[in-house]
């Protein structure tokens, strides 16, 4: 096949599909990549961890006895937000150098160059180790499909490195802290709200936990690549109606952790700390990842990148969580890298976009490390 779409235009194509989560729905964007991929020699099979959701595993080669390179990445977005766009968040638009639309950034540039990057090197690529894509649905929302592939056996297969294509600028980062998001709720006896003083308010319970929650201490030192753990109150959802004395606030907590800290001993200092009056239940629990900056691999990618870059890049990671939580740990912890053309601090933004030249520089950089990786 080499009738493969520019990746510019394949990463329109991708925007175009809504894949906004809830509710996901990415079975359309997953069938026509996997299409992509089918044409160009790939094995493909699909996999969903609920209707609609489906998340898509593809490889080509394996002819050697060394492992494959996988690439991976997600193709669900968040909600627009509350602010309204200035372009159709669907459609892709380019202006002064920078394409527009939910996804842009966060992730589809990066599926997209990676895809076009392999589909190029196909010819190469069955003849080798090979690579494996691992195209994900359900990341926004705790990396549900990557946790789902892992729990399926042998459908991921193996890997000996792993190239995330979450947005970095295409700076090669080594790792990401983990995750850790809770509800805590309070609870209160409801009254009429001309006689307060007949209920219990649920929501001055969690004005107080929200004030102790802005002062919370991990008490841990700040770690020298990831820096210190953070901690958010990300929404408040309490009471039903204004003349009613309300009974149950909901407080979403959004925490951020770096190596060697415990999710449950974290769980049970901060149910100690904020007290009996606020019940805390986990929604989101995954892992930080962080590689061996010296591994041999991790720096011939940084060789690779410094003609790309203009300059040798320097170990860095990132704040956010990556399927990497998932599946760092499913291929046996082989060294993982964070490399892809999106802007990071464009991601869930309003008229999100990423900048096109940076595609270009990614299906330059993936081509590279896959190439460089089949030649063993």
């Amino acid at each position: 096949m080499d009738d493969f779409p520019h990746p510019v235009e394949l990463t329109r194509t991708l925007v175009g599909f809504d894949t906004i989560n809830p509710p996901g729905n990415e079975r359309p964007c997953a069938e026509h990549l996997g299409r992509l991929l089918e044409d160009g020699g790939f094995s493909v099979s699909y996999h969903e961890f609920a209707e609609h959701r489906t998340s898509l595993v593809a490889r080509i080669g394996g002819s050697s006895d060394a492992k494959p390179l996988c690439f991976t990445g997600h193709i669900d977005t968040v909600p627009l937000g509350a602010a309204p766009w200035t372009v159709d968040p669907f459609a892709g638009e380019i202006s002064d150098g920078k394409l527009y639309g939910r996804g842009t950034t966060d992730m589809k540039s990066g599926v997209a160059a990676f895809v076009i990057a392999v589909l190029q090197l196909a010819g190469e690529l069955s003849d080798g180790p090979g690579v494996v894509l691992v195209i994900t649905a359900g990341e926004e929302t705790g990396c549900e499909g990557a946790f789902h592939l892992a729990e399926l056996g042998d459908v991921l297969g193996e890997a000996g490195a792993i190239v995330v294509a979450e947005p970095s600028s295409n700076q090669p980062w080594i790792g990401h802290k983990g995750a850790l998001w809770m509800t805590a709720r309070t609870t209160g006896v409801t009254a009429h709200g001309s006689m307060p003083e007949q209920g219990v308010n649920a929501v001055y319970k969690a004005a107080q936990a929200i004030g102790k929650l802005e002062d919370f201490d991990f008490n841990v030192a700040r770690d020298e690549m990831l820096g210190k753990p953070t901690l958010n109150v990300g929404n408040v959802h309490g009471g039903l109606n204004i003349n009613s004395v309300p009974d149950m606030t909901e407080i979403g907590i959004d925490i951020r952790t770096i190596p060697d800290q415990d999710h449950a001993a974290i769980r049970s200092h901060l149910s100690g700390y904020l007290g009996e009056d606020v019940e805390l239940e986990p929604i989101v629990d995954v892992g930080g990842v962080l590689s061996d900056p010296d591994n041999e691999w991790i720096q011939a990618v940084f060789d690779i990148m410094s003609p790309i870059l203009g300059s040798r890049p320097e170990p860095h990671a990132a704040p956010y969580f990556t399927d990497a939580s998932a599946l760092t740990a499913a291929y046996g912890g082989p060294p993982t890298i964070i490399l892809g053309p999106g802007e990071a601090t464009m991601a869930h933004q309003t008229d999100e976009y990423c900048v096109v030249d940076r595609i270009g520089e990614a299906v330059e950089a993936f081509t590279e490390i896959a190439r460089h990786w089949n030649a063993g």
